[in-house]
């Protein structure tokens, strides 16, 4: 069951969805006046002011961390850019206008920064819960050869297709850079989330041989 909790401050509302959150600790190390994992309740919202509240929720890579102005203040809003981001040995953190689909292309969510798992041992697939530090996933995060199609340059969200027991499949507009700060762009491809493939972060196949079984709690 998803879990979200609301702390309201001077002028905004920040919500906490702890199935989402892998202690990143971007809030913590920013503001830790607001954001305090020894405390109860640990987000003092009205700590800070809000436009800086604000900003730091914006940073927080897994999309855990959300906000809502109560001053008149502006909500946030898509990056311009889509852009996924391999991260050592860890997700794929990924923000822009970004749609989540099932393997029927129904929407079942929409977010601008999310964390994707790519080691295939997540409990809370697709979405990274943190045991790619458990199983010692080594992946270094540096692009393979690229497998994507040309880009639409008239996209703007991105959509990600969860294939049953199989990658995740992108259709729209973005760029993914690897670890090493080599990017490329596309319109679309496939991301390996088996933890298998020999091209990693692009799928290969290789769920098809490793018995990868996803069951995704977002495609329920």
């Amino acid at each position: 069951m998803t879990r979200i909790k609301g702390y309201d401050g001077d002028g905004i509302r920040v919500t906490y969805e702890a199935d989402l959150c892998i202690h990143a600790a971007e809030c913590v190390r920013r503001l830790p006046a607001v954001f305090d994992p020894g405390r109860r309740p640990w987000i003092e919202a009205g700590a800070a002011p809000a436009e800086r509240v604000a900003g730091v929720v914006h940073r927080c890579p897994t999309g855990a961390l959300q906000y809502q102005r109560l001053d008149g203040g502006a909500d946030e809003t898509p990056s311009a850019e889509n852009e996924l981001r391999v991260i050592p040995r860890g997700p794929i953190y990924a923000v822009g206008d970004l749609v989540i689909q099932d393997a029927e292309r129904r929407e079942i969510g929409r977010s601008t920064r999310v964390a994707f798992c790519r080691c295939g041992a997540s409990r809370n697939k697709p979405y990274c819960d943190g045991r790619h530090a458990l199983i010692g996933f080594a992946d270094d995060g540096v692009l393979g050869e690229p497998k994507v199609r040309a880009m639409d340059e008239h996209a703007r969200e991105l959509s990600i297709r969860l294939r049953p027991d199989g990658p995740l499949v992108l259709e729209g507009r973005f760029a993914i850079k690897g670890a090493d700060g080599t990017t490329t762009g596309g319109g679309g491809g496939a991301l390996c989330r088996c933890g298998g493939s020999g091209n990693k972060p692009f799928c290969d196949g290789s769920h098809r041989e490793n018995g990868f079984k996803a069951e995704d709690p977002a495609a329920r």
